[in-house]
């Protein structure tokens, strides 16, 4: 409960801060093609129930979401010139904001997830469910440049599920089993650093994780000093090889 006040409290404080900046990017936005500003997404609601329309800043052309990709490159040629200043400065994110001011999420917490990629969840990922899902948390430091890992890939999101879910997943349910007021401002503090220094924050997630007795193979991984390989989602020993 405390952390839901918290939540409201530092929305409202991020908003008023952030709104000289975002009030501007949402008319540029709309200039481009005079379409809605603001990308609504389904994404499944906690414990599975039903979903919710998670606001974002669109940072690509109208309907993009039509194509039936579930992922994206920073090559994708749906983003929109305006689009990639957006999504570099992750001002994408703070539509979001309101997703919290509702209830839907909250500040911290596994990201919310569509349903067609729900639906390949194991049984041991399905616990990232049981929470609240948040605008950013550990994995979301340690993947902020999830763009330009895909980008190499003709198939995004079947090298996003090789490479870069098992162990998003992973490091979403490390929030999952460790939920805390110091973690909760340890996840907001990393996520800022990172806007301005991706090494330092990735240093503090690796810190983060020794405190707390992570796996040595997800501090390693946490670390991002070598290529991401296929690996299997926690939950099973098979490598993802597409949808069915």
């Amino acid at each position: 409960m405390f952390i839901l006040v918290l939540d409201k409290l530092i929305t409202v404080i991020v908003l008023v801060l952030a709104s000289p900046v975002l009030i501007p990017v949402l008319i540029l936005v709309w200039l481009q093609d005079r379409q809605s500003p603001m990308y609504i997404g389904q994404r499944v609601a906690q414990n599975g129930v039903g979903t919710f329309g998670m606001r974002k800043v669109r940072s690509m052309v109208a309907n993009a979401d039509k194509s039936g990709l579930a992922s994206t490159s920073s090559q994708d040629n749906r983003i929109t010139p305006i689009g990639r200043f957006v999504r570099r400065a992750k001002i994408d994110e703070l539509g979001q904001l309101f997703n919290v001011l509702g209830g839907e999420m909250s500040l911290v917490g596994p990201r919310p997830q569509v349903e067609h990629d729900v639906n390949l969840y194991t049984d041991v990922e399905k616990t990232l469910l049981t929470v609240r899902p948040g605008i950013t948390d550990l994995a979301s430091i340690v993947f902020s440049d999830e763009g330009d890992i895909l980008a190499p890939f003709e198939d995004p999101d079947l090298a996003y599920n090789q490479r870069i879910r098992p162990w998003k997943s992973r490091l979403a349910m490390v929030w999952v089993h460790n939920q805390s007021v110091s973690l909760y401002f340890r996840c907001l503090y990393l996520t800022f650093l990172a806007v301005v220094n991706k090494p330092r924050a990735r240093d503090g997630v690796v810190a983060t994780l020794k405190k707390l007795n992570a796996d040595v193979e997800l501090i390693r991984i946490a670390k991002r000093e070598a290529p991401l390989e296929p690996s299997a989602p926690p939950g099973t020993t098979e490598i993802f090889q597409g949808r069915q």
